[in-house]
């Protein structure tokens, strides 16, 4: 087809293979290993080992219920007749099947078995219509919908042909190599020999071979000017799919834009252009970069161009970044009135106060020194004030960085300069949480105030829409936390920012707000976490208010062996069960209330008053270890129990004082874990 944008080719070929897989499942043919591959110029999909021909067909079929199928003279009725028509088989051929549900009509469905080569052509034309774009279009004066032009197709079953049309273009065994290296028409033989005949004709249409040759070919090329090239993973699938045969040129820019912070150079070379940076020998920027491209043809005009723009771009970066450094951040801060976070919520002026004030507030609950705090609230002050820079209106993905470089520049204290780039972190998956408390105290007021407040007036996120990507807001502040070790009640937090939207009209009450806020993020912490599924849901249902307490209290019990949590979750699910039943009043030593005491019995109460002890001790990793571990073996000594002990006695106190030890348990157990969760279903 014509060029394929980038991202469309990788989710096209990501796409493929389940398409054509169903559709081969749906047909029962068989088949070996299916890889898609592409291009900007091309898609293709190959599957190996495909049967010849499906499998013959001799099954039972049910049908719908007899009663349905059969009129009162026990003649079939068009519901049987549809369903014989169905599955290719007479009325008459039909007969009662007993079922659990009741009668239902059935049939014995016989085909032969089709060749393949008869089935896939049309196969493959579906395949081609259900490749999914973001954004389709049609052209000339058909009907079809595609990512792009079609111009041709190729269909093959080994070294046949798979006749079929799709887009109006008919299928052959033409292709076309590299528009400018190998534009003629080339011939493929057979499915095998596709990759490789593609490959001489200067396209690399497998991705990771593309990839791999292209990464090989940039560091040669810094290599050839005594650099490092600066890996960067966006630029190697960017690039991968802009080009069919990466080729690699090194281009130049003047020394004296390397005055400007090292990270605008790069986001200018990567933003626009999507050139890759190099370093010398001491790992500084050398005035370089290598750019991708797709012919070898003519490399010294195609080096031309682009160090023109790259210039242009550059003198601009330079004028942003003088410009801007002529105005002190402190004094953009009134600035920040002129731009909405929120309609409902205001301007990000009201974003930052509020910010300011609940810094101290959550700083202090976290034990934090002064200073630590001073360099917060100053931060906090200035963290956005680069937003109405010249720069990040124009990269702004360098905001919070330019911040810094500016206030640096300005004279501004590093540890506050930090706090300015560093409080966006984590911005994604692979970027770590900030790492000075200062940063990360912002880090976390600057979530919660958003958490908050998006919360309170209704705006949640959907599974279709987050437009303040309020999960990656909900999973950055809970990784914060974690990486802190910080221990925090998330709710006495909420009720904190709530309690600076003075004049906002909210749409719930503080209370609600944190209700609703909290569940969000025990939905997010189970994610974050890295403990089994299970111990994970366990510890969250028995608390999640302290995300750090989690974590502590998962990672003691995930170090429990699987089956002996599975038995202990299984005890005391029952133990809660009965539970239930307890009345009130305190536990008393079993001879108190009978005369006759079972070992078992005994031995379970003494159990318990040992796992009580091992139990109010503190809240570090080795103590809940110690707590856990207490449990586990307390569950083996609970289950012998069960064994020999009738606790639903006709004695009355007696029955009252076990019902009391199984509620007792379950209070003393339940704070580390729901461990009903751990029970096998």
């Amino acid at each position: 087809m014509e060029e394929l944008p980038a991202s469309f080719v990788a989710e096209a070929v990501a796409a493929l293979p389940a398409i054509l897989e169903a559709r081969l499942r749906d047909l029962r043919l068989s088949h070996g290993k299916v890889r898609a591959l592409g291009t900007p110029r091309r898609l293709a999909v190959i599957a190996e080992g495909v049967a010849n021909a499906q499998p013959d067909l001799d099954e039972e079929v049910l049908g719908p219920p007899a009663r349905v199928a059969f009129d009162a003279d026990g003649k079939p009725s068009k519901a049987a007749h549809s369903f014989a028509t169905k599955i290719g088989v007479a009325p008459e051929a039909l007969f009662r099947k007993a079922t659990d549900k009741g009668d239902y009509v059935a049939g014995r469905r016989v085909e032969q078995g089709a060749p393949a080569a008869t089935l896939l052509p049309a196969v493959l034309a579906e395949v081609c219509g259900k490749i999914p774009f973001r954004k389709s279009m049609r052209w000339s004066d058909g009907d079809t919908a595609f990512g792009r032009p079609v111009r041709w197709l190729i269909g093959l079953f080994g070294d046949s042909v798979l006749s079929f049309q799709f887009a109006a273009v008919s299928s052959g065994r033409v292709s076309y190599g590299h528009r400018f290296l190998a534009p003629d028409a080339l011939k493929i033989d057979n499915a095998r020999s596709y990759v490789a005949a593609l490959r001489a004709a200067h396209v690399l249409v497998d991705p990771a071979e593309r990839k791999q040759v292209m990464v090989e070919r940039l560091a040669q090329a810094a290599h050839s000017i005594q650099g490092a090239l600066i890996e960067d993973q966006f630029l190697v699938e960017e690039n991968a799919s802009l080009v069919e045969e990466p080729q690699v040129l090194v281009g130049n820019f003047e020394e004296k834009f390397l005055a400007l912070p090292e990270r605008v150079i790069l986001d200018v070379a990567k933003g626009h252009q999507r050139y890759f940076g190099v370093r010398d020998a001491r790992g500084g920027l050398l005035p370089k970069y290598l750019a991708v491209v797709g012919t070898a043809l003519k490399p010294a005009i195609i080096q031309l161009g682009n160090d023109r723009v790259m210039r242009a771009r550059m003198a601009d970066a330079k004028f942003f970044y003088d410009e801007d450094l002529k105005v002190p951040l402190a004094q953009r801060i009134p600035e920040l009135d002129g731009i909405l976070f929120h309609k409902r919520l205001g301007s990000v002026g009201n974003k930052v106060r509020r910010m300011v004030a609940l810094v101290p507030v959550l700083g202090e609950r976290l034990g934090l020194s002064p200073a630590v705090i001073a360099a917060a609230s100053e931060g906090a002050q200035l963290a956005k004030c680069d937003l109405v820079s010249l720069m990040v209106r124009e990269l702004p993905e360098l905001q919070g960085e330019m911040g810094a470089a500016y206030g640096l520049a300005q004279g501004l204290r590093p540890e506050v300069a930090a706090v300015i780039a560093e409080h966006y972190q984590p911005r994604g998956a692979d970027d770590p949480p900030a790492n000075g408390e200062a940063s990360a105290l912002v880090a976390l007021v600057d979530r919660l105030d958003t958490l908050v407040g998006c919360f309170a007036i209704g705006l949640l996120p959907t599974g279709a829409a987050d437009p303040l990507a309020l999960r990656r807001a909900a999973i950055g502040l809970l990784r914060t936390l974690l990486h802190k070790q910080w221990r925090v009640g998330l709710s006495e937090a909420m009720h904190s920012a709530y309690a600076g939207f003075v004049g906002v009209k909210l749409d719930l009450d503080a209370t609600a707000t944190a209700d609703k806020l909290s569940g969000f993020l025990r939905q997010r912490l189970r994610g974050v976490l890295t403990e089994p599924g299970g111990v994970v849901d366990a510890c969250v249902a028995a608390s999640a208010d302290d995300p750090y307490d989690v974590q502590l209290r998962a990672a003691a019990l995930g170090k429990i062996e699987e089956s002996v949590r599975a038995k202990a979750g299984e005890v005391f699910k029952r133990a809660a069960n009965i539970a239930k039943e307890a009345p009130p009043g305190e536990l008393a030593p079993p001879a108190s209330v009978q005369a006759e005491v079972h070992p078992t019995e005994q031995r379970v109460f003494d159990a318990y008053q040992t796992l009580k002890a091992a139990l109010g001790g503190g809240t570090t990793a080795a103590d809940y270890e110690r707590a856990l571990n207490a449990i586990a073996a307390f569950a083996p000594v609970l289950a012998q129990f069960f064994e020999d002990i009738f606790v639903m006695v006709d004695d009355l106190p007696l029955r009252n004082n076990r019902l009391r030890l199984m509620r007792e348990t379950h209070i003393a157990c339940s704070r580390f874990a729901n461990f009903n969760l751990l029970a096998k279903a």
